[in-house]
C-alpha cells in the first residue's frame, strides 16, 4: 500500500480528471430525476468544499510534496488537524462522491467512489510512514488521539471559534476547486438532460444551469486576475 501510494502521490493531480471521466460511465440511473441527483451530488460536494475550506483557513499545512515526493516542514496539529488527521482528503473524497452521484449512474457510483477512497488511502499510508519516520512519537501520540478519516466533533465549534480564519489565504489557494467541481457537475447535468431530450422541456432549468456556470466562471476569473496582479496575496 506505501509503495502505491507514493507512486500516486506524484500523479495525485490526475485522480480529478479521472473522476471526471469515470462520471461518463453509462449504468442504471440513480434516481428517475437527473436534477435530483445533481442536488444530492452538490449537497455532497459543498460539505466536502466546507471541509477543504475550513482546513485551509484555519491552520493550512505545507505538505505539497517535493521533487514527487511525500514531504512535511513541520507536524501542524492545530485547526482542523487537530479534529483529523486528513481532513483536505475527506474533503476531496466527498466532493468526487457527489460528483459521482450527481451523474445518476449506478456505474459511476460503484467505479469512481471506491476508486478515489483507494488512491487516498494509499497516500495517506505513504504520508504516515513518512511523518512517523521523521517525527516518531510525536506523531505517534498524534495519530492516537486523532481520527484518520472521521472528524472528532467534539470541540469543533470551539477550535473555529478561537482561531483566526485566513479568507485571503483561502481564495489564493482555493478558487481553483469549487470552481472546478461546479463546472463539471453542471456539465454533467447538461449532459444528462441532454441524452434524456429534456433540453427543450426544461429550458428554465437549463438557462439556471448556464448562469451558474457563467457567474463561477466570472469568480474565478476574478480571483484570478487578483492573484496574478497580487492584488490579493494569502495573508
Amino acid at each position: 500500500m506505501v509503495a502505491l501510494g507514493n507512486f500516486l502521490f506524484r500523479y495525485r493531480n490526475a485522480l480529478f480528471p479521472l473522476t471526471c471521466v469515470l462520471l461518463l460511465l453509462p449504468g442504471p440511473p440513480l434516481y428517475p430525476e437527473p436534477l435530483l441527483a445533481a442536488a444530492i451530488g452538490a449537497a455532497i460536494a459543498l460539505c466536502g468544499q466546507v471541509v477543504r475550506a475550513l482546513t485551509i483557513g484555519l491552520e493550512y499545512i505545507v505538505r505539497g510534496g517535493r521533487q514527487g515526493k511525500v514531504y512535511a516542514d513541520g507536524l501542524v496539529i492545530a485547526g482542523i488537524y487537530h479534529h483529523c488527521r486528513n481532513p483536505m482528503y475527506v474533503g476531496n473524497v466527498l466532493i468526487a462522491a457527489g460528483l459521482a452521484v450527481s451523474s445518476n449512474s449506478w456505474a459511476s457510483v460503484v467505479v469512481a467512489i471506491p476508486l478515489v477512497v483507494l488512491a487516498y488511502s494509499a497516500i495517506i499510508a505513504a504520508e504516515e510512514k513518512y511523518l512517523s519516520e521523521k517525527f516518531g512519537d510525536a506523531y505517534a501520540e498524534y495519530c492516537r488521539d486523532v481520527p484518520r478519516w472521521l472528524p472528532r466533533l467534539r470541540g469543533l465549534a470551539r477550535t473555529i471559534a478561537d482561531s483566526r480564519f485566513h479568507w485571503r489565504r483561502l481564495i489564493v489557494k482555493e478558487y481553483g476547486t469549487p470552481a472546478g467541481w461546479i463546472g463539471v457537475l453542471c456539465g454533467v447535468l447538461l449532459y444528462n438532460l441532454w441524452r434524456g431530450e429534456l433540453w427543450t422541456l426544461r429550458r428554465d432549468e437549463v438557462f439556471g444551469i448556464v448562469w451558474i456556470v457563467s457567474v463561477t466562471f466570472a469568480l474565478w476569473l476574478l480571483a484570478r486576475v487578483l492573484k496574478k496582479t497580487h492584488r490579493l496575496e494569502a495573508d
